[in-house]
């Protein structure tokens, strides 16, 4: 029961009315109270966030938290790519050869993805990954390799839950939710690190607007649940190192490019 409501406090809802009264509940001193019992159902370590319990004036900011450093090690192996954040694997494939995929019976395009035909053509043949961010885990997001950054920009309105319920029985929201598409040209071709909201509320956040994108940093975080999808242009000589069903942390490798 109690992990229930937690569910529904953090991701289980997309209806902008209680969207955004659960955002102001979370970000209320009331709910102050409910960090410990959040953190003891999620059985989330607290030797790892930055401050104790009790320094969190809401059950966003814990939410929220940073990491102490050190706490996650990153593969600085220029020929790596790692998980950009703390989830679990849902999908790690290639692209077929129509340009789709299938995920919880829903097929979907990377044209969807992508809302462009012209956008999407880079990673045609490509590599992804999916990324699932459940209550659990640390929500920030960190740059998964070395390069710039060639754009960044928004798509969809409406966002619903991207939990296994919300994929299986939601409208493709991969494809229509709110989402923030960071494109990177890197030495190894593009990749798309593509961070899909889960609330019918503004529940990406982004810390910079720097070109520079440096592994292991950390560019944003998540304020409710949710899901990054990283793309990846074809590139022959890579090969994943992870698979599906997997339980991924930041800085782990997944991927690497023969060199």
């Amino acid at each position: 029961m109690k992990k229930a409501l937690f569910n529904y406090f953090v991701e289980l809802t997309g209806h902008p009315v209680s969207s955004s009264m659960l955002q102001f509940i979370t970000r209320s001193r009331f709910s102050r109270k409910l960090i410990r019992p959040f953190a003891k159902t999620y059985r989330i370590n607290q030797d790892e966030a930055e401050f104790p319990v009790a320094y969190y004036d809401s059950l966003q900011a814990y939410f929220t938290r940073n990491l102490k450093k050190g706490s996650r090690h990153i593969d600085e192996r220029s020929n790596i790519i790692i998980s950009p954040v703390d989830g679990f694997v849902s999908a790690a494939e290639k692209i077929g050869p129509n340009q789709s995929f299938k995920i919880k019976d829903h097929l979907y395009s990377i044209k969807d993805i992508f809302g462009d035909e012209k956008r999407a053509i880079p990673y045609k043949n490509g590599f992804f990954f999916i990324f699932y961010l459940s209550p659990s885990h640390y929500h920030h997001f960190h740059y998964p390799i070395d390069g710039e950054l060639l754009s960044r920009y928004a798509l969809g309105t409406t966002s619903f839950p991207v939990n296994d319920l919300g994929l299986r029985l939601g409208n493709k929201p991969f494809a229509t939710n709110y989402r923030l598409i960071s494109e990177m040209m890197t030495s190894f071709g593009r990749i798309a690190v593509v961070k899909v909201g889960a609330l019918n509320v503004n529940s990406i956040h982004i810390n910079d607007s720097s070109k520079e994108c440096k592994k292991g940093e950390d560019f944003g975080y998540f304020s409710f649940g949710s899901t990054v999808i990283l793309f990846m242009e074809r590139n022959d000589s890579f090969t994943p190192l992870i698979s599906a069903n997997t339980e991924v942390k930041l800085g782990q490798a997944v991927g690497e490019w023969s060199v």
